[in-house]
């Protein structure tokens, strides 16, 4: 079986004229979670409903767990979960009826059928809450209830749109965790769309931005958040002013600047290393207790990227 949930090549959609996908071409690898990222109009959704065939392409293509998106767009429904705009909840009835109907809708058999409903609310911590109209719910339990109606029969790859999306930091928390947790544990993929940027650095293994249309970058969170040009914090105490004075002078330093007493971020020249200012100053009377080279956050790179005129697109 191919590593591969979702390749997509050269893959293009307009609207009006205008273009909201254009000419996207990366993979996503099964057992994984991926993170969508983007500004609200970049493409994001517009992509889901391309792979899951809900739309159809202007050109290029792409596979979903090997399946045509043009062709085979029905198997591929068949084998995917789905949570996109709409929670596809019945209000009127209650959480357990809910998932009762949609596993009869994917024709699964009784005792499957129950035991995977009892699972999913357990694992949701939607148990308690079996018998009680839907439309009671929070909207946290909700869409929670919503997530585990999407992966009811066991669906290999989840496209999960903005899932979190109004729900508290507790709510938003419980249901990140829950999805890493089906990914170690049965194995899904997950393609998710999200705007909170900590979230997509806490759970995605790989994230890929666009804006207008077009992937700007790609690969892992951890290369996107590079380290800042040397900019280093030092920890630690006796950091007076002048041995700060002292620093300053230094051809190799070009900015010193004091974050409290115990901290001091130190701005190197370019080519230059640390280990003789850390010997500098131990030697003026300072302790050090630690010193890190400071780096993005998701957040600085993801804005510098949109902010960033150009069309060429960077590997994460």
């Amino acid at each position: 079986m191919s590593e591969t949930a979702v390749s997509i090549h050269s893959l293009s959609r307009s609207f009006s004229g205008k273009r909201a996908v254009n000419s996207l071409e990366f993979d996503i690898q099964r057992g994984s979670v991926f993170g969508f990222l983007g500004p609200n109009g970049a493409g994001k959704t517009t992509t889901i409903r391309l792979l899951l065939g809900l739309l159809a392409p202007d050109s290029g293509n792409a596979t979903v767990l090997g399946h045509d998106i043009i062709n085979e767009s029905h198997l591929i429904r068949e084998k995917t979960g789905a949570l996109l705009e709409h929670n596809g909840l019945y209000e009127r009835i209650s959480v357990q009826a809910n998932l009762d109907l949609y596993g009869r809708i994917y024709h699964l058999e009784d005792r499957e059928r129950h035991d995977r409903i009892e699972g999913l609310l357990e694992r949701f911590d939607l148990t308690e809450k079996a018998k009680e109209r839907t439309g009671s719910l929070s909207r946290g339990m909700k869409q929670k209830l919503a997530v585990a109606r999407a992966l009811l029969h066991r669906p290999p790859l989840i496209f999960l749109d903005e899932p979190t999306a109004g729900l508290d930091p507790v709510a938003s928390s419980q249901l990140r965790n829950t999805l890493r947790d089906l990914v170690a544990t049965e194995g899904i993929t997950v393609f998710l769309t999200t705007h909170n940027l900590m979230e997509a650095e806490q759970i995605c293994d790989t994230v890929g931005v666009i804006r207008k249309g077009e992937l700007i970058a790609f690969g892992p969170p951890s290369t996107l958040t590079s380290s800042k040009d040397n900019i280093y914090l030092v920890r630690g105490s006796g950091f007076s002013e002048n041995i700060l004075s002292n620093l300053n002078m230094l051809p190799m330093i070009s900015d010193v600047t004091i974050e409290d007493s115990s901290h001091i971020n130190i701005h190197l020249t370019a080519d230059n290393t640390m280990a003789p200012i850390v010997r500098k100053i131990i030697e003026s009377g300072a302790e050090i207790e630690e010193v890190r080279k400071e780096t993005n956050s998701l957040e600085d790179s993801f804005l510098a990227l949109l902010k960033d005129g150009s069309s060429d697109r960077s590997q994460l």
